[in-house]
């Protein structure tokens, strides 16, 4: 990996907040912005602005993975009711692409509707943390606000509506065409690894010189592992270069 790659990870150490999403690395270098006085996205944007056209969700969805996982997955999208399966698989993964209200409650892009977060979930994540992903929506869905949204999932945890984060859950975020936030724009490919809450030292993760990055998410009672890697789906080597696309 090039010294700019080096030098962006290490900038990155620093994480204390995260998404469940997944989404793209949507906890990662923002906490400086998360201090600033001035909110970019204080409430949600209309509706339309977070929706895309099937084909092109379709498409955003699979490239989260290589063709030989995606292809055969079942690939989420998003309407005015929630996720609906638009294409059904057959080997267990599930591709979609989050939206900002996975972040984190005080995330900065929590409302950011340029954000597109592209991924796809294998047997165990599908099973116990697509269903987080599927709740947060459902309650923005029905107009609740961050605070709002934060009780009702403790809520869910405690009448066990959500199941706890099963061992070996993962996902691939390995596209190109996401857009993790205006800090990161989609930053670099990276596997996603889901855990119980965990103190994400234990398992090297912001340490110097550590290329495994981490947090816990309270909302969503889970800790997220972001491990870089050198290719994007398509194959192509990531370039190092982390900016806004």
């Amino acid at each position: 990996m090039n010294r700019s790659f080096l030098a962006n990870t290490r900038l990155l150490a620093g994480i204390v907040s995260a998404i469940i999403a997944p989404i793209i690395v949507l906890a990662v270098a923002k906490q400086a912005c998360a201090q600033s006085a001035t909110v970019p996205y204080p409430k949600m944007a209309a509706m339309d602005q977070y929706l895309m056209t099937q084909d092109a969700e379709v498409a955003m969805a699979r490239s989260a993975a290589p063709e030989s996982v995606s292809k055969d997955a079942d690939v989420l999208v998003l309407d005015r009711n929630g996720y609906r399966t638009a294409i059904k698989g057959s080997n267990g993964f599930v591709c979609a692409v989050q939206r900002s209200w996975t972040a984190g409650i005080d995330d900065p892009d929590f409302w950011n509707p340029k954000l597109r977060a592209p991924i796809c979930l294998n047997p165990p994540a599908v099973r116990s943390f697509l269903p987080r992903v599927v709740k947060r929506t459902q309650l923005v869905l029905d107009g609740k606000t961050k605070e709002q949204l934060s009780a009702a999932m403790k809520a869910a945890f405690e009448a066990k509506e959500i199941p706890a984060i099963e061992p070996e859950a993962m996902g691939f975020m390995l596209s190109k065409q996401g857009y993790l936030g205006d800090q990161n724009g989609h930053w670099h490919p990276h596997i996603m690894i889901y855990v119980p809450q965990a103190e994400p030292t234990g398992w090297g993760a912001n340490l110097p010189g550590s290329q495994i990055f981490g947090a816990s998410d309270h909302t969503d009672r889970l800790s997220v592992f972001f491990i870089p890697v050198p290719k994007w789906s398509d194959g192509s080597a990531d370039s190092g270069d982390s900016g806004s696309h």
